[in-house]
């Protein structure tokens, strides 16, 4: 073997061949030092002016700068100094100005507008209401007013309400004098009830002096010519009841008819009957109390309907 041969056991010789070395990866900054100076220093700056601006709020001084700006611009001529209202029929426009004024300020730039609606809301008359401006000095109020419907008698009391049963004036009423009346607690939140009642029969809606409620729970129908007649608890049956009523007295001759002074009381509570009580029947039981020798008088006479 050559002088190159292996000892037994011994590594073989190296090649002589270059090793290449890996390239090493590098990452370019996508800021030069330049531009990463420049923006930490916008950030501190930004950072330096939020806190000037948060010492400056705890001190106030933005608020007396606002106020400062309405204060100069209510100088300018940016001031309250005309209020144009429009829907207003029933209602004063004098409770609309006070309504509108209140506030703590005229100034233009400082009126708070929503406060200025909740104020109209409040207001007994009004269903609805915008507020706009019109700069430099005028505002522009919008109503839309509550209707009375009807007039609600309680404790001796009587109170023009709409729809709703909202008490709008106890003054004043002979504007009101056609309105249908209404009597008894709670009353006034039955009034569509109510009025529905009377309605269903027309040949005696023009006859009807007063609905009544009874009980919180039922109506009876005081007439004009002085009959009170008295009705079922459900609004269906009532008004059933107040139309047969109303078939009944259309159908009966001149001399025989149910209103006029004949009765005093009509009560169509039960099904399929009413009982009357009044000045004629009350003779004529009498008299046949004595005939007959009974021990009762005055019952309440019977019809079938």
């Amino acid at each position: 073997m050559s002088a190159h041969a292996l000892k037994r056991g011994a590594a073989p010789p190296k090649s002589k061949r270059s090793v290449r070395k890996q390239p090493v990866a590098t990452v370019a900054l996508p800021l030069s030092r330049t531009s990463l100076r420049r923006n930490l220093a916008i950030g501190f700056g930004s950072l330096a002016v939020i806190v000037a601006l948060v010492i400056a709020s705890l001190a106030g001084v933005p608020r007396r700068l606002w106020e400062g700006t309405v204060t100069a611009s209510a100088r300018s001529g940016f001031e309250i100094r005309h209020v144009e209202v429009s829907g207003t029929h029933e209602m004063a426009r004098l409770a609309v100005y006070d309504a509108v004024l209140s506030g703590p300020t005229n100034a233009m730039l400082a009126t708070d507008l929503d406060a200025i609606r909740a104020r109209l809301l409040a207001l007994p008359w009004v269903a609805d209401a915008s507020v706009g401006r019109r700069l430099p000095d005028t505002l522009v109020v919008s109503i839309s007013e509550r209707r009375p419907v009807a007039l609600w008698q309680y404790r001796q009391r009587l109170i023009a309400i709409d729809i709703t049963g909202k008490p709008l004036s106890a003054t004043h009423l002979e504007r009101y004098a056609n309105l249908p009346l209404i009597v008894g607690a709670g009353a006034n939140t039955r009034v569509h009830e109510a009025l529905a009642l009377t309605a269903s029969a027309p040949a005696l809606t023009g006859k009807v002096d007063a609905a009544i409620l009874v009980g919180g729970r039922r109506w009876d129908v005081k007439f004009k010519s002085g009959e009170t007649l008295a009705l079922p608890d459900t609004p269906a049956a009532a008004s059933e009841a107040f139309r047969r009523f109303a078939s009944l007295e259309a159908n009966l001759d001149e001399n025989r008819k149910l209103l006029g002074g004949h009765f005093e009381r009509f009560d169509m509570r039960l099904p399929g009957q009413m009982i009357v009580g009044g000045p004629t029947v009350r003779m004529a039981l009498d008299a046949a109390a004595k005939a007959a020798k009974a021990a009762k008088a005055q019952k309440p006479a019977t019809m079938a309907i």
